[in-house]
């Protein structure tokens, strides 16, 4: 039972950090399209940010969430055609 409770726990740690990397990233967005919105009236301020957290922050920002869905997904098959193979036998 606890090592159930165990991974119940870990389970939702990583969820939550997921969902905060999720929302994270739609607010690097949303202040991605204000730079460019600010480049547009003269403002480079902004545009010069965002360019300089690019690599070292957003990108691996990404690269977490695409992995994070892919996994979820991949267990997602993988549990649904254990079912299916259980109800089988």
């Amino acid at each position: 039972m606890t090592s159930e409770n165990n991974r119940n726990s870990l389970k939702q740690i990583i969820d939550n950090l997921l969902l905060i990397n999720l929302f994270t990233v739609i607010f690097f967005a949303i202040f991605f399209v204000f730079a460019i919105i600010m480049q547009l009236s003269g403002e480079l301020f902004f545009i010069d940010l965002i360019q300089r957290v690019w690599n070292p922050l957003i990108v691996p920002l990404i690269t977490i969430l695409i992995i994070g869905a892919l996994a979820n997904g991949i267990n997602s098959w993988w549990r649904r055609k254990l079912l299916s193979q259980e109800e089988d036998i």
